[in-house]
């Protein structure tokens, strides 16, 4: 007769029956459940002005940018001067002097040129009111009152002089990136320089040794200054460009962002929840206000991506691929060159790529992440913000 022995309940390996963790489980499930459903019936989880049944209606802009429901989170106090810590102040754009509504930034600064040789720059900071829309204003950071800053434009070996005034209202600094140069030029507030105090200058004297893209921006509470509108780019051609280019057109394309809050005002966008850009820019214009580009069908183009805010944006063109000739200023070897349609340009990162029009017709430069080609969630005449358009012509 076989041994009939009874099976202990498997357990764990301090003793404990499995059995127990199953149920204690499904106990802890089910009072996660009823939390969350509690949220839901008190509207602790909605999303005050994301209209989620009726689609972009609830996130139509008006003539101000402001939107006709909050776009605040639950819990976040968007009106207040700081969050979590940050800065986020709307700028006050009491007494600012108003742009052109059909100005652009990113245009050429001239020099003057000094009896060494020296090629000579005036920058100065303050608060400018800009619109990126025809109805559409926002305050604004801004280097010679242009978003983006004035393009600084140079040739590789060229000793520069930058005269920097600061009006703005709170001190501030400019950082040169990606170039090389003496520690003490190189803009950081309190580490390698004094902030510039409101009413102050400084000089900032250096050689550029280098060729490519660059871009400068502010140093001193970037969270906030960059983001409303510090920054612009720095052109350093090859010497070996002044007999001629290898390109038929080139475009600088500095991309931004804007948070425009339910008044109307501006403030500094960031990638935190209830702080995120609801607006988006093209060397200071959102679409359809971007520049159209005119070409040529066989026309080579440059297009300098610049990213000079906080959030990434992949970049794409329609009509044909595109090879990456340069990154972050540094010329990508022949063999090493990528042939795409979408680079991901992020914060602080420069990619030049060269596109060439092989059919006539009107073909789009947009990011590829949705939302930034839209207007405050809404599409305009088959986009939005970071779009442009390149009409190829025979």
């Amino acid at each position: 007769m076989d041994d009939q022995r009874s099976t202990p309940e498997r357990s764990s390996r301090h003793g404990i029956p499995s059995g127990t963790f199953v149920a204690g489980g499904f106990i802890l499930l089910l009072i996660l459940i009823g939390i969350v459903a509690g949220m839901f019936r008190s509207g602790t989880l909605s999303m005050p002005g994301m209209d989620m049944n009726s689609g972009a209606a609830g996130m139509a802009p008006t003539a101000s940018g402001a939107t006709e429901g909050t776009m605040d989170m639950p819990g976040m106090d968007m009106g207040s001067e700081e969050m979590s810590g940050m800065d986020m102040r709307p700028v006050d754009v009491t007494d600012a002097p108003v742009a052109d509504s059909e100005a652009r930034g990113n245009q050429p600064l001239e020099p003057t040129i000094a009896e060494d040789g020296t090629k000579e720059f005036e920058l100065m900071a303050g608060v400018v009111r800009w619109n990126i829309l025809p109805d559409v204003e926002i305050g604004a950071f801004a280097y010679n009152d242009q978003v983006s800053g004035p393009e600084i434009r140079v040739t590789q070996g060229d000793a520069v002089r930058i005269r920097f005034t600061n009006t703005l209202p709170e001190a501030t600094s400019i950082h040169w990136h990606g170039l090389i140069l003496p520690n003490e030029m190189d803009g950081a507030s309190d580490v390698t320089q004094d902030p510039v105090e409101p009413g102050g200058t400084f000089v900032y004297e250096f050689t550029v040794e280098q060729a490519g893209t660059y871009f400068y921006h502010t140093h001193k509470s970037v969270d906030r200054q960059q983001a409303l509108g510090l920054y612009g780019a720095l052109i350093s051609e090859p010497k070996v460009w002044a007999t001629e280019k290898p390109f038929d057109q080139e475009y600088t394309l500095v991309l931004g962002e804007w948070k425009i809050d339910d008044q109307g005002q501006t403030l500094p966008a960031m990638n935190q929840a209830g702080a995120f850009p609801n607006f988006f820019t093209i060397n200071g214009k959102s679409y359809p206000e971007t520049e159209t580009i005119t070409a040529t069908v066989g026309d080579r183009i440059r297009f300098r991506f610049v990213g000079s805010g906080q959030f990434i944006h992949p970049m794409h063109i329609h009509g044909g691929p595109f090879e990456i000739v340069e990154t972050d200023g540094n010329l990508v070897p022949e063999g090493a060159r990528l042939t795409k349609d979408t680079v991901l340009v992020g914060p602080g990162e420069r990619y030049d790529v060269e596109w060439t029009a092989l059919q006539p017709g009107r073909w789009l430069i947009h990011c590829h992440i949705n939302d930034h080609v839209t207007n405050n969630g809404v599409e305009v005449e088959g986009g939005g913000g970071l779009t442009m358009i390149v009409e190829v012509t025979l």
